[in-house]
């Protein structure tokens, strides 16, 4: 999986695609694993790995939180 899309990765199997999609999930908090649960049958998601390296990115660029065990949208 690529960070970025090019002329050969569509943006919905980038992981910048794959994390606006995690980010249209988070509408409230929500632990990993019902996250995963809730969307791991989406082309896009791929598997868990691709999964868990959106959510990372997601986490580095500031975009969600982690507080005790539940993902959210960042505030910031």
């Amino acid at each position: 999986m690529k960070l970025l899309p090019n002329k050969h990765i569509p943006t919905s199997l980038s992981l910048v695609g794959t994390g606006a999609l995690l980010l249209e999930h988070l509408e409230s908090p929500s632990s990993v694993s019902s996250l995963w649960e809730t969307v791991k049958h989406e082309r896009q998601v791929g598997n868990f790995l691709s999964f868990v390296l959106s959510l990372d990115y997601l986490y580095m660029i500031g975009a969600i939180d982690y507080n005790h065990g539940f993902l959210s949208r960042s505030l910031r």
